[in-house]
């Protein structure tokens, strides 16, 4: 299912967060938002999976407004990891695995057969199904990000909102992750900060800076010395992947501007 923004804007407090943004996410690909803190992209995000409502423009799901969905159509559209994302309560982990499936079930009905190999299998292929009868308090912040990836999965949405979903993963799972939104066959709109692992993971990539979008295409042509020294600050050598092709940057300890 394509996702489309159409014209986003988000003002607070007279301020401008985000300014009339226009970004399509074709059905199956991976999309990457990135651009310097404060530029806008996770409240850009939040507008997807409706914690924000936008000030004037349009989040649309296929042909349909998402603003117009009714919430449980909506939650099994769209399903989302947030940066603030978390449970303070000492649930188990396949007991917060299992929230995911509420937008599928009526009243409080338990978890049937599907439901739970549903669940099951969203842990394992998240490395997480050693730790289904722990509690999440006692998992560390890497864990904890799979977890709740997991619970997202299970809503199987037609579409994927993530917010640094690499954060506090090591580089095994943070590859592991990358590689399977690739192979996943969802649509995929992820903020991702490090510009490599955006160009490697992502089949296009929008740039924001100060709300707008100032760039946006495929990683080799977006993330150029130009760009980058302009957007981020930095000067960075953009390389070619030695097994992909694609576009690697490197950076000096003395690159800032």
């Amino acid at each position: 299912m394509d996702l489309r923004l159409d014209a986003l804007s988000v003002v607070t407090d007279g301020r401008s967060l985000v300014r009339g943004l226009s970004l399509e996410v074709p059905d199956g690909q991976v999309v990457g938002l990135v651009g310097p803190n404060g530029s806008g992209k996770s409240t850009a995000l939040r507008c997807v999976y409706r914690a924000l409502r936008p000030s004037s423009g349009t989040v649309w799901v296929g042909e349909q407004d998402l603003a117009r969905l009714e919430p449980g159509h909506s939650a099994r559209t769209v399903a989302a990891m947030t940066q603030e994302g978390g449970v303070d309560v000492d649930f188990t982990v396949e007991e917060v695995v299992a929230l995911g499936r509420a937008p599928h079930l009526r009243g409080n009905r338990a978890l049937g057969a599907r439901e739970r190999d549903v669940c099951a299998r969203a842990m394992d292929r998240l490395d997480i199904g050693h730790l289904a009868h722990r509690g999440v308090l006692t998992l560390s912040g890497g864990e904890r990000r799979r977890v709740l990836l997991a619970r997202a999965l299970v809503q199987e949405p037609k579409v994927l909102v993530l917010d640094e979903p690499t954060n506090h993963l090591d580089v095994r799972h943070q590859v592991g992750l990358l590689s399977f939104l690739r192979g996943s066959g969802l649509t995929v709109l992820v903020v991702l900060h490090d510009l490599n692992l955006a160009a490697a993971a992502c089949d296009r990539l929008g740039v924001l800076c100060e709300g707008r979008l100032v760039a946006s295409g495929p990683p080799a042509e977006v993330l150029t010395t130009q760009l980058v020294g302009d957007v981020f600050g930095v000067r960075a050598s953009i390389v070619s992947h030695p097994l992909t092709g694609g576009p690697q940057l490197l950076y000096s300890l003395d690159s800032t501007r």
